[in-house]
């Protein structure tokens, strides 16, 4: 219990003084996972939409991976991003190995399946009537896509929310991707393990309430907005 207490304490003590190496590694968790998380909206939102309303051959097949693709392992994530990264890897030549794009690379491909399949699932809780109905009122196909968007917007709203708060949180993909570089390369997750390993809990602990407050802080500004969507 004495940890618990002195961590909230350092806690509070790292962010109102400022602590220079605190907030540049809390800003570079925002910068990573934001970005990761936007560019899984970008591919994962359209994505899910085509799944939903389309029918082609291989379809089930490509829907499965979607499905597995949730509940992908981070650390199995890390490895593969790692191999192509790496400097005798496919794109080794880019040199983003060890980088904060390799870690913003490896965290979209863990949230992408989350949102493409959250948004799917959404979308095929719609009564088939109500795309009929689009159709017969003579909606284009940037219409008939907009339409559809706005019926499921609380559900791609869960989507990035499930998204942020698995990639925020993951820490294999990052350690692999990353290597915990200080000042470079370093964010919430990873340092806690650090400390961890080097027996200052007290530290990492305090660590852990500043990234429960990060993620709450957008969680919560994320169900503001969908509950008011959701009264319009």
């Amino acid at each position: 219990m004495d940890f618990i207490i002195q961590g909230l304490v350092q806690a509070f003590k790292l962010i109102l003084k400022g602590d220079k190496e605190v907030y540049s590694i809390a800003l570079l968790t925002l910068k990573v996972s934001g970005t990761a998380t936007l560019i899984s909206l970008v591919l994962g939102v359209p994505l899910g939409l085509y799944f939903a309303v389309s029918q082609f051959r291989g379809r089930e097949f490509l829907v499965g991976a979607v499905n597995a693709g949730m509940g992908l392992p981070p650390t199995v994530v890390g490895l593969w991003v790692a191999l192509f990264l790496w400097r005798r890897g496919p794109l080794g030549f880019l040199g983003l190995m060890y980088t904060p794009t390799a870690m913003v690379i490896a965290q979209s491909i863990i949230a992408l399946p989350l949102v493409a399949g959250l948004t799917m699932s959404a979308v095929q809780q719609l009564s088939p009537k109500l795309r009929l109905q689009i159709l017969a009122l003579g909606a284009s196909p940037l219409q008939f896509w907009w339409l559809i968007l706005r019926e499921v917007r609380m559900g791609v709203l869960a989507a990035v929310m499930a998204g942020f708060g698995r990639v925020i949180a993951e820490v294999g993909a990052s350690m692999a991707v990353g290597g915990n570089v200080r000042w470079y390369s370093r964010v919430l997750t990873t340092s806690i393990v650090l400390e961890v390993n080097k027996g200052n809990f007290a530290l990492a602990l305090a660590l852990s309430f500043i990234l429960l407050l990060i993620s709450y802080s957008i969680s919560y500004f994320l169900t503001v907005l969908q509950q008011r969507r959701r009264q319009t």
